[in-house]
């Protein structure tokens, strides 16, 4: 095992890819010349030269629908995003185009690209640079969705994500690149559609995702101070979802909450409680709560940003509600 930073284990995962396959190309604003803007890419384009790793100008629907005409021309472009806010003038080409094609097409021509870049807020980025839209992409049919929150989850998804022969989108954010994980010396891949237990617990099942999964994290140890033990569910993929391994986890637990940084109303959660009380109503001994980001648009200030955000204290007190402890 080596230790590497959340953008170094990104930036093996396409080198790796690229080394492996002539065929992919990494594409995006300051991707080349800048060595990317968070650094992933840093030292790409020392090795593959601009026909592999290409600079664009400022228009996501642009190079988003040159990427999706690559791929159904027998390439795998990863695009990168800088921002998912910025994915937003590209959507007609992500959805109408990358996510329909096979359907449309009746199966005569897949679309094999991965869409990538940070999501979510990151700090003082106000209210149109700091959005989640996991949910949004997660509910096209046609799309695989994944979220990691390790450096390991990262690569291992990153590199089945690129081998994928349909449109997967792939979201990071700017507050995990300079985290710090194990990964394997070894090549290794993770299915698409796999959650992970992060923590074993018997009390109370936390289901969450991406940098999120740190404030779970942050809520457990709390609890076990307190004799609570939480057992977290990585859902890592959002699009599919591991229906399973959440079920499974709570007939044990017998309790459930939900945390994630989107907007209440039709989120990842909304899909999630609705599952569980379909699979595992008779095992639940409270109803299910989830813990989400602020039903308005995210403000500048950071008192604002921090009352928006998901964090531990928020968690452990929706866990003392479903055990009857609050």
């Amino acid at each position: 095992m080596k230790e590497l930073q959340f953008r170094e284990a990104l930036r093996e995962a396409m080198t790796e890819e690229m080394r492996r396959d002539s065929s992919i190309f990494l594409m995006g604003e300051e991707v080349a010349e800048y060595n990317g803007a968070y650094k992933v890419s840093q030292g790409m384009l020392d090795e593959f030269g601009p026909r592999r790793v290409i600079d664009t100008p400022i228009s996501e629907l642009g190079f988003a629908g040159i990427g999706v005409g690559a791929a159904m021309n027998g390439l795998r472009p990863i695009i990168e995003f800088m921002t998912f806010n910025f994915s937003l003038v590209a959507i007609d080409q992500i959805i109408n185009n990358a996510a329909k094609m096979y359907q449309m097409s009746g199966g005569q021509v897949n679309v094999p690209i991965v869409f990538r870049g940070p999501t979510g807020s990151a700090g003082q980025l106000a209210a149109t640079h700091g959005q989640s839209f996991d949910s949004w992409y997660a509910n096209t049919p046609g799309l695989k969705v994944v979220v990691p929150s390790n450096p390991n989850d990262a690569k291992g998804l990153l590199k089945t994500a690129i081998r994928d022969n349909d449109p997967v989108i792939f979201m990071e954010s700017e507050q995990m690149y300079g985290d710090k994980g194990l990964v394997p010396e070894e090549e290794y891949l993770y299915p698409i559609g796999k959650a992970r237990i992060d923590r074993e617990g018997k009390d109370v099942t936390i289901v969450s995702y991406g940098k999120i999964i740190k404030a779970a994290q942050e809520a457990a140890e709390v609890l076990s101070k307190e004799g609570i033990e939480a057992e977290i569910i990585d859902l890592r993929t959002i699009r599919p979802i591991d229906y399973a391994s959440v079920v499974a986890s709570v007939r044990k637990t017998n309790r459930l909450v939900c945390v994630e940084e989107s907007w209440p109303l039709g989120n990842i959660s909304t899909e999630i409680v609705f599952h569980v009380q379909q699979n595992a109503f008779d095992y639940l001994d409270a109803p299910a709560l989830r813990v989400n980001g602020a039903d308005t648009p995210l403000a500048y200030a950071p008192t604002m940003v921090d009352a928006f955000l998901p964090n531990a204290g928020r968690i452990v007190r929706a866990v003392k509600q479903v055990m009857y402890l609050d």
